[in-house]
């Protein structure tokens, strides 16, 4: 078949096709958001346009809110099906470098295919190349190569044949998942090469699941059939696999107490008796206080990311630590007893015979939860002047139900979503705290409404955050597709405040009151007018009352396929607290005495932090 780059590209991304979960079909590759510019319209965007039925394309208005929702979408369908974001050459390219770095930290596939000068250099140099001085064969997309999993420059038609195959490789892969950019020098888009047609045959991807190394699966098996306090951590690659309820009966067979990492959010119900609760910084003093005591941990699916270890204190120095990750890279780290191997399938295999763990410790993840939930809710029923961020969760999770999903990514919110969320179903959270982007709140909004028509999604985020990404409101208003914005307006950035204060800082720079300006009295946004303009529906509230009957409200709205803003204005000093500890940097040198207090804590801290853990 003679094709063009751009052709042969298109009709391979519509021939590939992903096994889902429950055993049906689906395009892998359902989405393209594009915008076009010099560098894409011409040669994919015209084949993109040949194909309109077949593969829909949906237009953003920043390109990096437009890979942001692609990653949105892959993790609404956890990671069963990817989405694919196209921009022109410069700095449409660059935008979505940040993009990649959310997908990359958080191991979600997206294929990214921004264009490239020319390959010929003939015209160079050409509107928005950078031209380096030392490096002819460098373009901006080369920034894209630190923050992918594979990347590669088609500077022939050819090269489609084996660069796609690996594109597909990474795509699909549970270890090595994440990000692919495939740049697209403009003149080699447009090329044409006699494709074999076989190349564009229907391929059905289905779940890998690499089975564990039997002598791994032993000397897991010795170390935590001799635990006296084991503990599980569920994490993302549970989800992933789709291995919650292998997970959960491998508890059960053994009264191990479970908990979750902020990937693995809601994958156990939240009155199951040995549901211990989240885990870490932004989890739950039930979980802390479970793996404090906790002489065997069996980590699944989880990277143990800073958050969830408190920085290594959450857990005992004597404790040891059993992982299994489908990536080596992962099963390694701090000295662990290491399983590789899809979770579903290790967890399957691995044998404990009759070893229970004592009921005493499998009977305290109640009661240590029941302690946590007791706390939430007397959070939620405080009253105030203003509502806190628990009390705008609260009404979130009252009035949501099984096909509903709510997110957040930066702030202060993660921590009130993820401590004091009851889980309603099975993987119905995302919170963007691998990379914590700023932004992704909205854009990934709009990707997870496209991929979830059924329920209602429902994003919370701060003042902040609406100011740094806001235009993709008017996207999925634009196309269509309805979710909730809850906007917290908090007067600036409230959490970021919380930490310089926190730390013997003055309020310099985050917090609107702190922040220079020449006037005397400096504008407000108007958030309601604001939304109002980008197409959505907007409601705004004053109290908890007046949330509930806006929420509901707006979740009519988003069923009938409108974004809807719900604007209220929040407490910026009251928090969730699991009652754990973060390093951050503190100056050893400072000009405020109590930095230097600060500090000494700060070393005082460290003296309880494990740096490598006897495997």
């Amino acid at each position: 078949m003679r094709l063009t780059t751009a052709q042969a590209l298109v009709r391979w991304l519509i021939a590939q096709r992903t096994e889902l979960f429950d055993g049906s079909e689906a395009p892998l590759f359902p989405a393209v958001f594009a915008i076009f510019g010099h560098g894409n319209v011409l040669s994919l965007g015209a084949a993109l346009e040949e194909h309109r039925d077949e593969i829909p394309v949906w237009r953003g208005h920043t390109e990096q809110g437009m890979a942001l929702a692609a990653v949105g979408y892959a993790k609404a369908t956890h990671r069963r099906q990817v989405g694919v974001a196209t921009s022109s050459i410069g700095p449409g390219a660059l935008n979505m470098v940040t993009a990649a770095g959310v997908a990359n930290a958080n191991r979600l596939p997206l294929l990214l295919l921004p264009g490239d000068t020319f390959a010929n250099r003939a015209p160079d140099p050409v509107l928005q190349q950078i031209e380096p001085f030392t490096d002819g064969t460098v373009s901006v997309n080369d920034a894209f190569k630190p923050v992918s999993r594979y990347f590669d420059r088609i500077t022939r038609p050819e090269q489609l044949l084996s660069a796609l195959p690996q594109a597909v490789r990474v795509l699909t892969d549970p270890a090595d998942c994440g990000p692919v950019t495939l740049a697209l020098p403009q003149d080699i888009q447009a090329e044409a090469f006699d494709f074999p047609e076989s190349f564009f045959d229907p391929v059905v991807h289905h779940v890998l699941r690499p089975r564990p190394d039997s002598r791994a699966l032993s000397r897991a098996a010795d170390v935590l059939s001799n635990a006296r306090r084991p503990l599980m951590v569920l994490g993302g690659g549970v989800r992933y696999s789709n291995a919650t309820k292998t997970a959960v009966e491998f508890a059960e067979r053994h009264g191990i107490p479970v908990t979750e990492t902020t990937a693995g959010r809601t994958l156990v119900p939240h009155a199951h008796p040995l549901h211990a609760g989240p885990l870490g910084i932004t989890g739950s003093s039930s979980a802390n206080t479970l793996a404090a005591e906790a002489d065997v941990v069996l980590a699944v699916g989880t990277r143990l990311q800073d958050f969830t270890t408190a920085s290594w204190t959450v857990f005992s120095p004597e404790v040891r630590i059993v992982t299994v990750n489908a990536a080596r890279f992962d099963a390694i780290k701090h000295g662990a007893v290491p399983v590789v191997g899809d979770a579903q399938a290790t967890l399957a295999e691995l044998d404990l015979g009759s070893w229970r763990a004592p009921v005493e410790w499998s009977d305290r993840a109640p009661v240590e939860l029941a302690k946590w939930d007791a706390h939430i809710l007397g959070l939620r029923a405080a009253r105030a002047e203003l509502p806190t961020y628990a009390q705008v969760v609260g009404v979130v999770n009252e009035l949501s139900g099984a096909d509903d999903y709510v997110m957040t990514a930066s702030g202060g919110l993660p921590g009130e979503l993820i401590g004091g969320w009851r889980a309603v179903h099975e993987s119905t959270m995302d919170v963007e705290y691998g990379f914590s982007c700023m932004g992704y709140e909205v854009a990934g909004a709009w990707g997870a409404a496209m991929a979830r028509p059924n329920g209602v999604v429902t994003t919370l985020l701060g003042d902040g955050s609406y100011l740094m990404l806001n235009s993709e409101l008017f996207s999925a208003a634009f196309a269509g597709h309805g979710f909730v914005a809850m906007v917290c307006d908090n007067d600036g950035y409230a959490v970021i405040d919380r930490l310089q204060r926190g730390q013997g800082g003055a309020g310099f720079n985050n917090m609107y009151a702190d922040v220079r300006t020449q006037l005397p009295t400096p504008p407000r946004v108007d958030f309601a007018a604001h939304a109002a303009a980008l197409g959505c529906a907007v409601l705004t509230a004053d109290t908890v009352d007046d949330l509930k009957a806006a929420y509901a409200k707006a979740r009519e709205h988003a069923q009938g396929g409108r974004p809807a803003v719900v604007v209220i204005r929040t407490r910026p000093d009251s928090w969730t607290e699991a009652g754990a500890w973060w390093e951050v940097g503190v100056p050893q040198v400072a000009h405020r005495p109590a930095i230097t207090q600060a500090r000494a804590d700060l070393e005082a801290a460290k003296t309880q932090q494990v740096r490598y853990l006897r495997g």
